[in-house]
């Protein structure tokens, strides 16, 4: 999709001078955001898209004290009248309600927006509320193309707003302090020498539009946003709305599983690593799902080089399949190996036996880690001895998050709104770790191995 991108300069913006409409989205004619230097009050929150992923971040907001509600906007009236009944009921008072974006910064004046809209929609949307003077916590992807990422990136700088991406994990205190301390300062892995990560998802062919549809966006709304574009014909209303349900399959609106799914563990190998990979394989295809453009099943293989050495990472993305161990990401290393995840279960710490036992000793004795039963011996009536290793201690890190997983993340955000901390996703540390990610699907459907330029990750 071709969208016209606002542009603002520094000056202009500082002015608050008018802004020129866009295409489709445009931008809103009139800066609204509260004044710089205001009272240090309740944030002042307005909500672009108000679907399932709104939801989610809703209900990791609704403990964190000092937000006011002001505004939600979304295509879909029974959505913003969803958003604003919830915040009715919990809070008793009312917030407006919109379905086009550009109105509502126009007529509210807000401190920050969160932006959950389809991927195609995220930098017009981003972009449109830093420029209207809102610091902004947009959901990842950044974009469904490298250029639109790039694009946000520009905006953040150009109008000094704050832009913070749904990397949550980046704000987890578990895979903070993993990294942080186990990895960095205590160097449990040893060298990391390979990762293995994955999420398997096991999802219907479709989502179907014969439940209500008299709900759904006509098709000029469904045209006018984007939802027609890309097509090689003119789609009737039914076809419409079932791009607008799912999305996900279209390359024009979205980069498939390996952004839906694969962007969150991908983001922890880069910031563990420290590191952009130097190449990339992929392999895919529709194993099921043929009528979907994107492949339904994504594996890769990303090389790096660290100061410590080469490492490989390996990540499948599977939306047939929920076996294999949930979703979490490996750091294997020459002393330990961390399975780290948001959940818990998936989350176990495995020492090899020629790792420096004291090192071990004194973590566990502090209560930093916790030794599980000892691992089955090798050996038995099913193995070969001699081509097993010795079984690895297996040990556990103790407690977990007692907040919902992406509550940190926007504690973070309002935080620094407050300046009181510093964003630990801004958009440019965002596209650092996604921008390699464009290219897994290229890579899938050419067979290439893609040896990244600066072209390619110009950050």
């Amino acid at each position: 999709m071709n969208l016209k991108l606002p542009t603002l300069s520094r000056r202009d913006f500082l002015a608050k001078s008018t802004i020129g409409a866009g295409l489709v989205l445009g931008a809103p004619s009139i800066l609204r955001a509260k004044e710089a230097g205001a009272p240090a009050d309740d944030i002042r929150v307005g909500f672009i898209g108000c679907g399932k992923q709104h939801e989610v971040l809703f209900n990791a907001m609704v403990n964190i004290p000092g937000i006011k509600y002001v505004a939600a906007c979304d295509i879909m009236k029974a959505r913003v009248g969803r958003t604003f009944s919830t915040i009715k009921s919990r809070f008793d008072y009312n917030i407006n309600r919109y379905l086009d974006a550009e109105e509502m910064l126009e007529k509210e004046e807000l401190d920050a927006v969160f932006v959950a809209t389809p991927d195609f929609w995220h930098a017009p949307h981003t972009i449109m509320a830093l420029e209207a003077g809102c610091d902004v916590y947009c959901e990842k992807m950044m974009s469904n193309t490298l250029e639109g990422a790039r694009s946000m990136v520009e905006a953040m700088d150009r109008t000094g707003k704050l832009c913070q991406i749904g990397h949550q994990r980046r704000s987890n205190p578990r895979y903070r302090y993993t990294l942080e301390q186990l990895i960095q300062k205590e160097k449990l892995c040893g060298q990391i020498v390979n990762i293995n990560g994955q999420w398997n998802r096991a999802l219907s062919s479709s989502q179907d539009i014969v439940s209500k549809p008299s709900i759904l966006p006509d098709a000029e709304i469904l045209r006018k946003v984007g939802f027609g574009a890309g097509a090689d014909h003119e789609l009737s209303l039914e076809e419409l709305r079932h791009r607008f349900l799912n999305w996900r399959f279209y390359k024009d609106l979205s980069g498939g599983p390996i952004s839906d799914l694969g962007a969150h563990q991908i983001d922890i190998f880069n910031w563990y690593l420290g590191a952009q990979p130097t190449s990339l394989m992929a392999s895919g295809g529709r194993s099921y799902f043929k009528d979907r453009e994107h492949f339904d099943n994504v594996m890769c293989v990303f090389d790096y080089d660290t100061p410590q050495g080469n490492v490989r990472a390996f990540y499948q993305v599977l939306t047939t399949t929920s076996s294999g161990g949930g979703y979490y990401e490996s750091f294997m290393g020459t002393e330990g190996t961390i399975d780290i995840s948001e959940r818990e279960a998936y989350t176990k710490i495995f020492k090899e036996s020629g790792a420096d036992n004291a090192k071990w000793d004194k973590l566990t004795s502090r209560g930093l880690l916790k030794k599980e039963a000892a691992g089955k011996a090798a050996g038995g009536a099913d193995a070969i001895a001699s081509y097993e290793s010795a079984p690895p201690d297996e040990y556990a890190l103790p407690g977990g998050l007692s907040k919902a997983p992406h509550q940190p993340h926007i504690e973070n955000f309002l935080d620094t709104i407050r300046g009181n901390a510093k964003l630990t996703c801004d958009a440019r540390h965002a596209l650092e770790s996604e921008a390699p990610i464009y290219w897994v699907n290229h890579a899938a459907e050419t067979k290439e191995t893609i040896r990244f330029t600066d072209e390619h990750l110009h950050t």
